[in-house]
């Protein structure tokens, strides 16, 4: 399970957004785009008389069903650094919705209306820096003015006869759809809202540089009055027509957006120092000497040996040498086989002394690298010699 979790861990720091989360500092500028979700809204006519139909088609009243559309905007904004922001915002939605429980004197309304608004929001924002590297979670409050256009398309959904009276249209037969109105307008509204989101910044070699994902409620304050044109074509084929007036109350909109956010003061993060390069451990050299034309130990040699092995399970070594001489007294080759066998035997203490013998590498260099230079033939002590060198 620990091995799981740091994996996972490793998995989640690999990927774009392992960048760490900086309070946002001067001038940023972000986009995002979604889903937006409209309440029901509640919509009236007024004034829909239409000619001969006076006293008959008096009024309108019901609702326009939520719906699910789409919300796009843009902001620009100022952070001072300590969570604290504030931007400006365009936006627009668009959201297309049927008439719910409507009716005309008592008969029943069809039809819908496609609602789009757009305007200009002033925010303030505050970010809870430093409570994940990963991530923001910010919280908002705004308010400005929104243009909401609605174009209406309604018309009756059953026949009816106007009875006989005083109407010029009266005896008239209406089948279904044959009284309609439409219209379309815009008209300005106060709107204020509410955001909750998170920042996620990306790793991509752009400093400053987040997705957002974000909720935001908005609301509208007051009525807004629309126009239009009513028709009534009759089975007779006499056709009414008269304007037509609609009232639309307050909306409400839940969006859910996905965004980008650049923020033009944040600083590249320092490279990273350079790796240390580690230091290699300097060699430690022993020396032990033999008599002359001898490759046995003296008690002396054996001490030394031991006082080597000892060392070198002491230390972090990668390998230890072994390295014969003699003095320059015999022939050449006779030097090098004696200078072989004086390894050997320092070689063979080692390993009795605990060393292990994969560890040892042997040489001879006969009469070669004398310690004490020499002519030919000289019986030089400091000479005859094995050099133990722990690397």
């Amino acid at each position: 399970m620990q091995l799981r979790s740091a994996l996972l861990a490793a998995t989640i720091l690999a990927t774009p957004f392992a960048a760490s989360a900086q309070p946002i500092t001067g001038l940023y500028v972000g986009a995002g785009a979604g889903v937006n979700i409209t309440q029901k809204e509640n919509i009236s006519g007024t004034s829909v008389g239409l000619g001969a139909l006076t006293g008959t088609f008096l009024s309108t009243n019901g609702n326009v069903s939520g719906s699910t559309g789409f919300v796009g905007l843009i902001n620009v904004g100022w952070g001072f650094g300590n969570g604290l922001r504030a931007e400006v915002e365009g936006n627009y939605r668009n959201n297309k919705s049927d008439f719910s429980n409507g009716n005309f004197n008592n008969f029943g309304v069809a039809g819908g209306t496609t609602e789009q608004k757009f305007g200009g929001m002033v925010n303030v924002l505050y970010d809870f820096n430093g409570l994940t590297p990963w991530f923001v979670p910010y919280v908002g409050v705004g308010a400005g003015y929104l243009g909401i256009s609605e174009k209406f398309n309604t018309r009756n959904n059953i026949g009816f006869t106007v009875p006989p009276g005083a109407l010029s249209a009266a005896g008239q037969t209406f089948a279904p759809g044959s009284v309609a109105s439409a219209g379309q307008s815009t008209k300005g509204a106060f709107a204020y809202q509410a955001m909750l989101g998170a920042a996620m910044p990306l790793q991509i070699g752009m400093p400053g540089l987040a997705v957002t994902l974000e909720y935001r409620f908005l609301g509208t304050t007051g009525h807004r009055d629309y126009g239009g044109v009513g028709v009534a074509t009759a089975n007779s084929g006499a056709v009414f027509a008269t304007p037509v007036a609609f009232q639309a109350g307050s909306t409400y909109n839940h969006s859910i957006l996905v965004g980008l956010r650049y923020n033009f003061g944040v600083a590249p993060p320092p490279p990273p120092p350079p790796a240390a390069v580690p230091v290699q451990a300097p060699a430690r050299s022993y020396l032990v000497f033999f008599d002359w034309d001898k490759a046995t130990l003296t008690d002396r040699a054996r001490q030394i040996i031991a006082e080597a092995a000892a060392n070198s399970s002491k230390v972090q070594y990668t390998r230890i040498e072994v390295n014969g001489y003699t003095d320059t007294s015999g022939t050449p080759k006779y030097n090098q086989g004696l200078s072989i066998r004086r390894a050997r035997a320092v070689q063979a203490e080692l390993v009795k002394d605990g060393v292990p013998q994969g560890a040892i590498t042997i040489q001879g260099f006969g009469d070669t690298h004398l310690l004490v230079p020499t002519g030919p033939g000289v019986r030089e002590p400091q000479n005859r010699r094995v050099e133990i060198i722990i690397r």
